[in-house]
């Protein structure tokens, strides 16, 4: 039986996941992994080279499996720490609002995490839980 929780956990999850996946698609394709980098070098992002590529396959990746309800917790937390990071080193000397505020990153950041331990019943890691416990 499909509860209305578990459904709004599922719109929750696409919609918090699409903003994840078209920021990491962006750094990928739009920018490329080397002007992500540079970005990020020229925001004070340390190890801008790394912190690019973890990034945009956090992003990308993440935000997919969010979507999915695949590997939830590793994909909230993973996704929360990026944006943790995001937060406290580029975006919290703007204040919580207007240009470069925190509000986005810290609302991605949260949602991620919640919606990693409680992403509701209709899931990828739902079935394939249902599947092992039928094969034991």
């Amino acid at each position: 039986m499909v509860r209305v929780s578990d459904v709004t956990a599922l719109i929750g999850r696409i919609g918090v996941g699409v903003v994840f996946v078209a920021h990491g698609w962006q750094k990928f394709t739009e920018w490329g992994p080397s002007g992500t980098a540079q970005a990020f070098e020229g925001m004070g992002v340390p190890l801008p080279v790394v912190s690019a590529w973890f990034a945009a396959l956090v992003e990308l990746v993440g935000g997919a499996l969010l979507i999915a309800g695949a590997a939830l917790p590793v994909a909230g937390v993973l996704l929360f720490v990026d944006m943790l990071g995001a937060l406290i080193i580029v975006h919290l000397p703007n204040g919580l609002l207007g240009q470069g505020g925190y509000e986005l990153v810290l609302a991605l950041g949260v949602a991620a995490l919640a919606l990693g331990f409680n992403g509701g019943a209709l899931t990828v890691d739902r079935v394939l839980r249902r599947k092992t416990t039928a094969d034991a």
